[in-house]
């Protein structure tokens, strides 16, 4: 074998799953680890499901993940068109070689009459094909011909057990005669994905096909197939197979595509890093170690190791795919996490794009506190909206929790009464205030103290640090807020900030 060559060859029909992505992922890796070639590849000969949209959405997938392709559309390379409805005349001209070579032979038989031999056999007709049609004499042929029927054209199996050893299963075999002649071409011409799929790894020289343990029943065929190519200087060897694991979802089956968890695109528009949920898809079956689960793309190129998959379902976790961005996030850099997280304040009006010079004043100061609450980008929203409005829309569940009552009244009159005069407006001054009238001035512990004054300036419970958050707020628009909260409260009507 040369340097190794790995394939990633989608079809362009609708949503993009996780699992395929995972695969994507595996095979990049492998490439990458190995310092050869991954080669992108797009099935669409199937006219009815495939579209332009899909096709562009995968691509943009790809760059968004990380995974940028060595061959492929709009990068070009040795072994184009990269699109297989662009490969007709290829396959055509290797459907007739297989022929000529004894291969491959056209069949005639209808669905009806395979299961009445079947039948008439004792033989139970889910069997499929009993590969009769090799057997037809040119004037059996001529026959067919003459009623109208258009053939399909079949590989001929060998009669002998069909063996490979998988990169992740280990050695796997097919008995002799499991496997029927299958179908290469339609009767209509139109080649069909058992056929063009190893034809085209053939020409493209693919040295490793990593792909879903789904596929394997279809492995005997293919390896059957490549002798066949081989045999008529199409290919120039068998690849090597490695079968990735399923991707489960809940109650451990297969992850779906009517499965929400299974849209790649929800976890873009959460504001997942692409980082952070390539970290979490190669958990998917692989680790780099047994107590690690953080790691770069970069270490994990370094480190993979497509024998040391599991062969085992791999689940999805949404919470460990969380905690595993979380961790990636809160290891930007402040410069780095202000830009990735700025389109998502701007889609919400919160900011400009570019940000202004106070807009990034504000976001630099809270960025750190702010990484340390997120998940994902797209929850800087909620977090910092009171940041960057005038008025600040009170939570109705924050409210009911912490601004009902008189005793919450009592903490909004002491904090503004605190701020109100307050003659240095820093962190460290805000701090020293609130504690001292809060839990000292009113004998109240922490969390009741302070409860009332976090809903009152940011409209929710969970915020970024208080104190550092009032001094960015500013004395006016946080006396502001005080009021208007005191204003919610059920103690009726105290002193305001005016």
């Amino acid at each position: 074998m040369s340097a190794v060559r790995t394939r990633f060859c989608p079809s362009p029909t609708g949503m993009v799953h996780v699992g395929l992505m995972r695969t994507a992922l595996f095979n990049w890796a492998h490439a990458r680890h190995a310092g050869g070639s991954f080669v992108f590849r797009i099935e669409d000969t199937d006219a009815a499901r495939d579209s332009e949209e899909s096709y562009r959405h995968l691509l943009d997938c790809l760059r968004w993940l990380g995974l940028e392709w060595d061959e492929g559309p709009e990068v070009g390379g040795p072994h184009g068109p990269y699109r297989q409805s662009e490969r007709h005349d290829i396959y055509r001209e290797v459907a007739a070689k297989l022929v000529a070579g004894g291969h491959a032979y056209e069949s005639f038989s209808t669905n009806d009459e395979v299961e009445a031999r079947r039948l008439a056999a004792g033989q139970d007709p889910k069997l499929g094909y009993d590969n009769a049609d090799r057997f037809l004499t040119d004037a059996q042929r001529a026959a067919f011909r003459a009623e109208g029927r258009e053939p399909v054209l079949r590989l001929r199996m060998p009669d002998e057990d069909l063996v490979w050893t998988d990169l992740v299963r280990g050695e796997v075999r097919f008995a002799a005669g499991s496997v029927p002649d299958f179908v290469l071409v339609r009767g209509n011409g139109a080649p069909l994905y058992p056929f063009v799929n190893p034809v085209d790894d053939a020409l493209m020289e693919i040295t490793d096909v990593l792909r879903g343990e789904d596929l394997l029943p279809s492995t005997p065929r293919q390896l059957a197939l490549y002798a066949a190519l081989t045999d008529i200087g199409v290919a120039q060897d068998t690849p090597r197979f490695g079968h990735l694991p399923y991707v489960t979802g809940e109650g451990n089956k297969k992850l779906s595509k009517r499965d929400p968890q299974s849209n790649l695109d929800v976890y873009r528009e959460r504001g997942f890093l692409p980082e952070g949920f390539a970290n979490y898809l190669a958990l998917l079956g692989w680790s780099i170690a047994e107590d690690r689960d953080i790691f770069s793309m970069a270490e994990m190129v370094e480190a993979f190791d497509v024998t040391r998959v599991s062969a085992n379902p791999a689940r999805f976790d949404l919470k460990k795919a969380e905690a595993i961005n979380a961790t990636h996030l809160r290891a930007l850099p402040v410069d780095e996490f202000i830009e990735r997280v700025t389109p998502y304040l701007t889609a919400a009006g919160l900011v400009s794009e570019p940000p202004t010079a106070e807009q990034r004043r504000v976001l630099e100061a809270i960025a750190p506190m702010a990484q340390e609450r997120m998940i994902v980008l797209s929850e800087a929203v909620g977090l910092l909206r009171f940041l960057f409005v005038d008025e600040v829309e009170i939570e109705p569940a924050a409210a009911e929790k912490q601004l009902s009552g008189p005793e919450a009244a009592e903490v909004l009159d002491a904090a503004t009464a605190a701020l109100a005069q307050l003659p240095d407006w820093s962190t460290a001054a805000i701090e020293e205030a609130l504690k001292s009238a809060l839990v000292e001035g009113l004998g109240r512990k922490p969390r009741q103290a302070f409860g009332p004054v976090r809903v009152a300036v940011s409209g929710r419970t969970v915020s970024p640090p208080l104190y550092e958050s009032i001094e960015l707020l500013g004395r006016d628009r946080t006396l502001a807020r005080l009021a208007a909260a005191r204003a919610v409260t059920d103690g009726g009507s105290g002193p305001s900030a005016g």
